[in-house]
């Protein structure tokens, strides 16, 4: 066996995490470098969040699957601003890499680079709906038109395919006890050291897909549901979200 292997894993996930961070820095930066601005990103992820709770209300009201569904689309692909995370992130990055095996840090990778795509496309889904006029009354008719004026196709492909990668990375991280271990004694060391968002967004996940245990048939749901929608969007059909 190559014993340089784990290391060469560690040195790529760092390079992927580095560029991502500045990647969405740069997007945040510029999405809130006036009120206005933000407030036309924050009431588009609004109507998104909204848009994904009723795609997802079945997985959200599951027993079993309603925890991981709620991570899902408030720590990966919701609204909710994750500066503070990724701002932990970058100022501890030496030490994550040192402590943390290559799974964990392609775990992180993954999440922070799905943030920073998100944040690229919403920033041209702002400019489409605030030339259109219609930023302040968001309705499926409205963002479907942008949608498809922005285009983006292998960007959106990209980011259904991320979203579950993330997942399946979680999912083998969850089955680690001796990291869910450390999560646990970790939370207040961590808040102590102004690292709560990191530790919340870690811990939440390993929570989330223990309790769901399998996560094949939630990761399935999601893509095809998401595939099925990038499909309608694509394809010109008349009412995309009605399926």
């Amino acid at each position: 066996m190559d014993d340089s292997q784990p290391d060469e894993e560690k040195s790529r996930w760092t390079e992927a995490l580095r560029r991502h961070l500045k990647t969405a820095k740069a997007l945040r930066l510029q999405a809130n470098q006036a009120p206005a601005a933000a407030r036309k990103r924050l009431l588009l992820r609004e109507w998104q969040a909204a848009r994904l709770a009723r795609s997802y209300s079945g997985l959200l009201a599951s027993e079993r699957f309603g925890q991981a569904a709620q991570f899902f689309l408030s720590d990966l692909y919701g609204p909710k601003d994750f500066s503070s995370r990724d701002e932990e992130v970058e100022r501890i990055l030496p030490l994550l890499v040192s402590l943390l095996p290559a799974s964990a840090l392609q775990t992180i990778a993954l999440a922070i680079e799905v943030d920073a795509l998100t944040e690229e496309l919403d920033a041209a889904m702002v400019v489409e709906l605030d030339r259109a006029g219609t930023i302040d009354c968001i309705d499926e008719d409205a963002y479907t038109a942008a949608y498809r004026q922005v285009g983006r196709r292998p960007e959106r492909e990209r980011q259904i395919v991320l979203i579950r990668t993330t997942g399946e990375a979680l999912e083998r991280l969850a089955r680690n006890a001796l990291l869910t271990t450390l999560l646990k004694l970790m939370r207040t060391p961590a808040q102590l050291a102004g690292l709560g968002d990191l530790h919340a967004f870690l811990a939440s996940g390993f929570a989330a897909f223990r309790r769901m245990g399998n996560a094949l048939e939630f990761l399935d749901c999601i893509e095809s549901t998401e595939r099925k929608l990038f499909q309608n969007m694509f394809s010109g059909v008349a009412k995309p979200f009605a399926f």
